[in-house]
């Protein structure tokens, strides 16, 4: 197995595009079934808390094995894909509606978007995934490849500590009580780091088996961390 970050080994990659469209795939559907509101025993929250941190263990999956240049990429493929969808929602919805179809109102509920809301998942998710990816990176580097799980752990603490208390702050400062707004960013926080711990083997058995099949092992030596360089 090779170690570095030459740029021959991603663009020979046999999977890197199918993991990229696995994260973006997550990212949409988040967004899409956010609307819901689960209750399980006390608990009360967004459908999209349980699926959005899968796109964390799949940032993961990007960082361990290509590095963070080509996550980088990959999370602003993220971003465009979430800010086309938004507009295409948009535009469907205010396009006028046959006079035998009586579903406008559920598709505004549905599929509507509240440019608070809109603004504040994608802040939150651009902030906090680049915090993962880098965190992620550096910790590799500083532990020499060992203790994976120290690192997918530690990359999602940090990571999701940004995202949920931007999206919380965002979305609803202001509008509800402080003390709710503290009760909510725990929550979601709590929530999201607990479903990567849970789905820790998982992301063990998709690099691992990454690792192997592309014959790659990156170690991001030198990177510029910059999250607006593309190249």
């Amino acid at each position: 197995m090779q170690e570095g970050n030459k740029a021959n080994f991603v663009k020979n990659s046999k999977y890197l595009i199918y993991i990229a469209m696995i994260f973006v795939t997550v990212l949409l559907i988040s967004n899409t079934v956010a609307v819901k509101i689960v209750q399980i025993g006390l608990l009360v929250f967004s459908g999209a808390i349980v699926i959005f941190p899968l796109s964390y263990i799949f940032s993961d999956i990007l960082t361990e094995v290509y590095g963070y240049k080509e996550t980088r990429k990959i999370i602003w493929v993220g971003f465009i894909a979430q800010i086309l969808m938004i507009s295409f929602y948009y535009f469907i919805q205010i396009l006028p509606s046959a006079p035998f179809w009586q579903f406008q109102n559920s598709y505004e509920a549905i599929l509507g978007s509240v440019p608070r809301m809109v603004l504040a998942s994608i802040v939150a998710y651009v902030v906090g995934t680049f915090m993962n990816s880098y965190v992620l990176s550096k910790m590799k580097i500083f532990t020499k490849g060992k203790h994976l799980w120290a690192r997918t752990i530690g990359s999602t603490i940090v990571g999701e500590l940004f995202d949920s208390t931007i999206f919380v702050l965002m979305a609803f400062f202001g509008t509800i009580p402080n003390s709710a707004i503290i009760t909510m960013i725990l929550s979601f926080y709590l929530i999201k780091v607990t479903i990567e711990v849970v789905l820790t083997p998982f992301t063990y058995y998709i690099i691992n088996k990454l690792k192997k099949a592309e014959g790659i092992d990156t170690y991001d030596h030198g990177v510029n961390y910059n999250p607006f360089k593309l190249k």
